[in-house]
C-alpha cells in the first residue's frame, strides 16, 4: 500500500467531500426540472423504478433504490396520495403489497421523457462524459458493497 501524502486530510482531497458536493449540486439541477412535474427527486427515482419494472413489491423497490423501508414509506405514501401509484395485495402474502403506476402515473412518464435532456443541457457536459461518470460511480458503489459498508 502506498504511503499517504502529508496533506491526506485536506478537504479537497476527500472523495466523500467531492461526492457530497456533486450529489447536492446535481440533485439541485433535477429539483428545478422536476418541480413542474410535481415530483421531488426521491419521488422521481421511485417512478423511474416503477416505470422500468412494475409491479414491484415494496421490499423490492426499497432494495432497488437502496433505501431503508422507513425512508421509502413516506415517499410511497405521497405518490399514492397524488394518484401516481397504487398498491395491490400480493396473493399468498398478506404482509406485503406490490406497487405500480396508475394511469396518471404512466401519463407522467411521457412528460418525464424531457427530464434527462434538460439535465444534460443544464450541466453543459457531453453525454459521453456523464455516462462515463455514471459507470465510474457504479464501480464505486460495487466497491462499497464489497467492503460491506
Amino acid at each position: 500500500m502506498d504511503p499517504l501524502p502529508e496533506d491526506a486530510l485536506e478537504l479537497d482531497r476527500q472523495v466523500c467531500f467531492a461526492l457530497a458536493v456533486a450529489s447536492r449540486g446535481v440533485i439541485g439541477v433535477y429539483r428545478s426540472i422536476l418541480e413542474p412535474l410535481g415530483l421531488t427527486h426521491p419521488q422521481y427515482l421511485v417512478m423511474l423504478a416503477l416505470w422500468g419494472d412494475a409491479p414491484l413489491r415494496f421490499r423490492e423497490l426499497a432494495d432497488t433504490l437502496r433505501l431503508d423501508p422507513a425512508t421509502l414509506s413516506p415517499i410511497v405514501k405521497r405518490l399514492e396520495q397524488s394518484g401516481l401509484i397504487e398498491r395491490a395485495p400480493v396473493e399468498g402474502d398478506e404482509r406485503t403489497f406490490a406497487l405500480s403506476p396508475t394511469a396518471q402515473g404512466w401519463e407522467l412518464r411521457e412528460r418525464a421523457l424531457a427530464v434527462p435532456p434538460a439535465v444534460i443541457e443544464r450541466l453543459g457536459m457531453p453525454v459521453e462524459r456523464l455516462m462515463a461518470l455514471r459507470d465510474e460511480l457504479a464501480e464505486v458503489i460495487a466497491a462499497v458493497d464489497r467492503a460491506g459498508a
